[in-house]
């Protein structure tokens, strides 16, 4: 940690959600000798046209308004161009043509190009509207952090330099299924908001981190050696599985972060669209069509309706109200209503529905042409989802000292359940999970799960990341985890040409599961070629469970699903001094940046000068060497 960093006042987390976003923080001043709980700072945003409140949620919406709405003044800014917040999303369920949505999920979206304007999409069938300006989910991101940095430094402005947001140690949060590229934008993200000493942390983590904060230091009074503590995060674009395993070492007790799931595109707004096409179905049958910029509308009203039931329990319905476009189908403002009824029964059997153990999520056949959008998954089974990924850690925990799963175990054995999310907020769809996993482990002879009292659901994540922050100088409990991949680079055999054959593919591990964020490995003793002054491709490899593999291990082979490999990096390396398509002889060196990406560094046997070398960072598809 840098000296400057230790100059901070205050250390700030950021929950850059896909519904909302939030900002804690500790005052390191207040908690010198002591812990502080963290603090929740109140956005200043516009609510409605005009009026400006702060809250402790900014909405992770963008809309771009009419020019005949005028300027969105902000406190800072009385000529602000475009709303972000509670006024953006409650425009946005009128206007959806003016609202952008969901960046956080095209963040991840690997098949398209997420520093272009492409944001809000058009839908099938629809006219873009004509003076919006669109931007990138990179930029849509940029803008929330940014209001964020606006707001904060509105508030500690009197303080001057050191209360500015620049100069605090910041925390912002991913989701544990983030891979190398979408971390890497995030970070972009963040750098051109004005973050300039950033940490990236999984949400799972952070939600971990919350609940320990909660307990005033009496976390071990609530779990022991041996636990698995199963982290449930599901937010309004993914679903995220953490296991962390409790360990002791040298007589005391540590958390252990031993899994991390895939990267499910499942959460809120794939609710949100059911509970819109129940609504619609019902509007259909009185009669009442919708176009495509009304039936997007409608989305957006369900996932209010949504929140509305979620957060009402003496609430039977929700009205849901899409405005008028002019259609000649219609004389006004469509009504309809969402009830509760129907709620839990899409949300809970829909979502949630009771599996077996041994179920996975269902594979379709898709088709040859399909319209441009986010790359949901394909099952939106949560609990399908759920068993998957235990049962691929099913031996997460073995050769651990302390944890003994029974034989007959199928997949990983959770002994606490720690939710986290919004969308767990309803009472029905945290029994349902419990109530799965309890058969689940029931089947096997082992004891029911238990719940941790997780905090406000909407605020752990940014809690825990300041926490972390604080915890980060010395002053609190860290998760031990690092890296949730091991991570492999693709070594082409060399063999003379054969008709129709491929050369062999050799797999480098470079990074082994674990490795912690900030540190590198010492240079592998495999001597390698390397290919300059030409177009190249990189191939790289992940594992989420092969835990053995250390540093230049080499694998000729690997069974099915142990090995995912990740997007190409295409590269042409500088040829300084050499000729073009030269084979250089070098060693690599890896090491692990502190926003999670890959670094590899060539370094020439026989260097041109002293500092020649070649880098390349597992990040954004095209892009990566220096």
């Amino acid at each position: 940690m840098s000296g400057e960093t230790n100059r901070a006042s205050y250390a700030i987390g950021i929950d850059l959600g896909t519904t909302h976003t939030a900002l804690s923080y500790v005052d390191l001043a207040l908690a010198e000798g002591d812990e502080a709980p963290p603090a929740m700072l109140t956005v200043p945003q516009v609510v409605s046209q005009g009026a400006i409140e702060a809250r402790p949620l900014l909405p992770s919406f963008l809309y771009v308004p009419h020019e005949s709405e005028g300027p969105q003044a902000l406190p800072w800014d009385a000529t602000r161009a475009y709303a972000v917040g509670e006024h953006a999303r409650a425009r946005g369920a009128e206007a959806p043509g003016r609202l952008v949505s969901s960046a956080k999920s095209w963040l991840c979206h690997p098949t398209v190009d997420r520093r272009a304007d492409i944001l809000p999409p058009t839908p099938p069938g629809a006219t873009a509207e004509l003076d919006v300006v669109k931007v990138s989910p990179v930029e849509a991101s940029r803008r929330y952090l940014q209001h964020l940095r606006e707001a904060w430094d509105h508030k500690h402005q009197s303080e001057g330099a050191e209360g500015a947001f620049a100069a605090q140690e910041i925390v912002l949060t991913v989701p544990a299924s983030f891979d190398a590229a979408a971390r890497e934008l995030t970070a972009e993200a963040a750098r051109a908001a004005g973050i300039e000493h950033l940490t990236l942390l999984e949400e799972p983590q952070a939600a971990l981190y919350a609940w320990i904060e909660q307990t005033h230091g009496a976390w071990r009074k609530h779990v022991k050696v041996g636990d698995v503590i199963l982290v449930v995060d599901i937010g309004g674009g993914t679903s995220d599985f953490s296991a962390i395993a409790v360990q002791e070492v040298s007589g005391n007790l540590e958390l252990h972060r031993v899994a991390v799931g895939e990267h499910i595109l499942l959460g809120g707004d794939n609710m949100d669209l059911a509970l819109a096409i129940t609504v619609r179905q019902k509007l259909a049958g009185q009669g009442k069509e919708l176009d495509p910029w009304q039936a997007q509308a409608l989305t957006h009203q369900a996932r209010v309706a949504k929140e509305l039931l979620l957060s009402r329990d003496d609430l039977a319905s929700a009205p849901i109200v899409i405005a008028h476009r002019g259609s000649k189908l219609m004389g006004g403002s469509i009504r309809a209503e969402l009830t509760r009824a129907e709620l839990l029964a899409i949300l809970v059997d829909g979502f949630f529905p009771r599996v077996e153990a041994a179920a996975r999520p269902v594979v379709r056949a898709r088709g040859g042409l399909t319209a441009l959008g986010l790359a949901y998954a394909q099952d939106a089974a949560i609990t399908r989802h759920l068993a998957a990924f235990l049962g691929k850690q099913a031996k997460a925990t073995e050769g651990v000292a302390g944890f003994a799963q029974p034989a007959n175990a199928t997949f990983l054995h959770p002994t606490a359940v720690l939710f986290n999310g919004g969308v767990m907020k309803g009472d029905a769809l945290r029994l349902r999970v419990l109530e799965t996993l309890d058969a689940w482990l029931s089947a096997e002879g082992a004891p029911k799960v238990r719940e941790l009292p997780g905090s406000d659901l909407d605020l752990a994540v940014a809690r825990g990341a300041a926490y972390y922050a604080y915890a980060k100088r010395g002053r609190g409990v860290r998760i031990r985890g690092g890296t949730a991949r091991a991570y492999y680079v693709g070594i082409e055999g060399a063999m003379p040409a054969v008709p129709g054959i491929e050369p062999p593919i050799t797999a480098l591990c470079v990074a082994p599961f674990g490795m912690e964020e900030g540190t590198s490995a010492s240079l592998l003793q495999q001597q390698l070629g390397l290919v300059v002054g030409e177009p190249v491709r990189f191939r790289f490899f992940g594992s989420t469970v092969r835990r053995d593999d250390q540093v230049g291990s080499v694998l000729e082979r690997w069974a099915d699903g142990e090995l995912e490999e990740l997007p190409v990096i295409e590269a042409t390396l500088p040829a300084e001094g050499r000729r073009a398509s030269d084979v250089v002889p070098i060693q690599l060196r890896a090491s692990v940046t502190e926003v999670g990406t890959l670094l590899l560094e060539a370094v020439p046997a026989g260097a041109v000068d002293a500092k020649e070398r070649w880098r390349l960072e597992l990040s954004v598809r095209g892009e990566g060497a220096v």
